[in-house]
C-alpha cells in the first residue's frame, strides 16, 4: 500500500484520462476511482488501473454499499469490494452517508437518511459489518440535500459524529455539499463546521455544482460537473486555515470531464491554499 502524504491533494481517475495519465505522470498526491467501476477483473477500468497504481496513492471511493439501508448489506457486493482492496490495497477507503438499494435492486441516487436514532444503531451496525468484513476502517462522507425530513432526531452533523464515535469509522468532509445543502436549506455553513469532530475527518472533497432558478428560487445540484464554486473555495480556505487540518484534498469531477490540465489546475488551487496555510501556520510559530 502506497501511503498518501499528510495535506496531499489528488484528483479522481477518470476513464478519459487513462492515457494522458500513463503518458504524462502527472505529479498529484493520490488518485480516486469509484470501486464499483473495477469490480470485473477482466474489463478495460481494470486493466488501466493494474497499469497505473503501482504510481500513486489510490483512494477507492464506493456508492453502493447502501450503508443507510435497513437490509443486511449485500454479501456479493462486499465480497467484489474487498477482492478489490485485497489486490490494489488502497490507502483510504470510502462510502456516502445514504441508501441506494432496496430488494436486491440498485437505484441510481444516494438516497437520504432520517436523523433518528433507530437510523444510526442501522447505520452503524452496517458500518462495523463492512470494517469487520474487510479488516480496514472507511470513510463515510457526508450528503448533499434538497429536502429535509420533518421528524428527525439529531442534526447531520451529530449524527455523523456519532457513527465515528461508535464505529471508529473516519470521516470524509465534502465542502461542496455542505454549501449545496446550506443554500437549499438555508443554513449555516460554519455552524454546521463548527459541530463536526475535525479530529475524524481524513478528507475533503471539492467539487462543482450546478443552479437552477425554480420560482425566483436558488436550487444548487451536486453534479460534479463544473470548476469548484468561489464560495466553496473561500470555505476551504477558511476551513484549513482555522482547524490546521491535515487532511488529504481531493477534487471530484464526475461528468463533463474537462482535459486533464484543468483538472490539475484545480488540483493547484487546493495546493496553493495548503501552502498558505502552511506558511502562515510556520511564521506564527516562529513569532512566538
Amino acid at each position: 500500500m502506497n501511503k498518501i502524504e499528510k495535506s496531499a491533494v489528488g484528483i479522481g481517475l477518470r476513464s478519459p484520462h487513462y492515457q494522458a495519465v500513463l503518458t504524462s505522470q502527472p505529479k498529484v498526491g493520490f488518485l480516486e476511482i469509484h470501486s464499483e467501476n473495477y469490480f470485473n477483473a477482466h474489463s478495460k477500468n481494470y486493466y488501466y488501473l493494474e497499469q497505473i497504481a503501482p504510481d500513486y496513492p489510490m483512494s477507492f471511493h464506493g456508492i453502493g454499499l447502501s450503508l443507510g439501508s435497513s437490509e443486511p448489506i449485500s454479501k456479493q457486493h462486499l465480497k467484489k469490494l474487498k477482492t478489490l482492496v485485497d489486490r490494489f490495497q488502497p490507502a483510504l477507503i470510502s462510502d456516502h452517508l445514504s441508501w441506494c438499494s432496496l430488494q436486491g435492486n440498485f437505484f441510481n441516487d444516494l438516497l437520504p437518511i432520517p436523523y433518528t436514532q433507530e437510523a444510526l444503531n442501522c447505520f452503524i451496525d452496517n458500518v462495523n459489518q463492512v470494517q469487520d468484513y474487510l479488516q480496514r476502517q472507511i470513510l463515510i462522507e457526508n450528503p448533499s440535500s434538497y429536502l429535509e425530513y420533518k421528524n428527525i432526531e439529531m442534526s447531520e452533523p451529530e449524527f455523523i459524529n456519532n457513527i465515528s464515535q461508535h464505529t471508529g469509522c473516519g470521516l470524509l468532509l465534502d465542502l461542496n455539499n455542505i454549501y449545496v445543502s446550506a443554500i437549499n436549506q438555508q443554513f449555516s455553513v460554519q455552524k454546521y463546521l463548527d459541530a463536526i469532530d475535525h479530529s475524524a475527518v481524513q478528507e475533503i472533497h471539492l467539487a462543482g455544482h450546478t443552479e437552477k432558478k425554480i420560482d425566483n428560487s436558488r436550487l444548487l445540484i451536486d453534479t460534479h460537473s463544473t470548476l469548484v464554486s468561489q464560495p466553496v473555495w473561500d470555505i476551504y480556505q477558511q476551513y484549513i486555515h482555522t482547524t490546521h487540518s491535515d487532511a488529504v484534498t481531493l477534487i471530484e469531477w464526475d461528468v463533463e470531464l474537462p482535459t486533464l490540465d484543468i483538472l490539475l489546475g484545480e488540483a493547484g488551487k487546493a495546493t496553493s491554499i495548503r501552502d498558505e496555510a502552511s506558511k502562515k501556520s510556520l511564521m506564527a510559530e516562529v513569532s512566538l
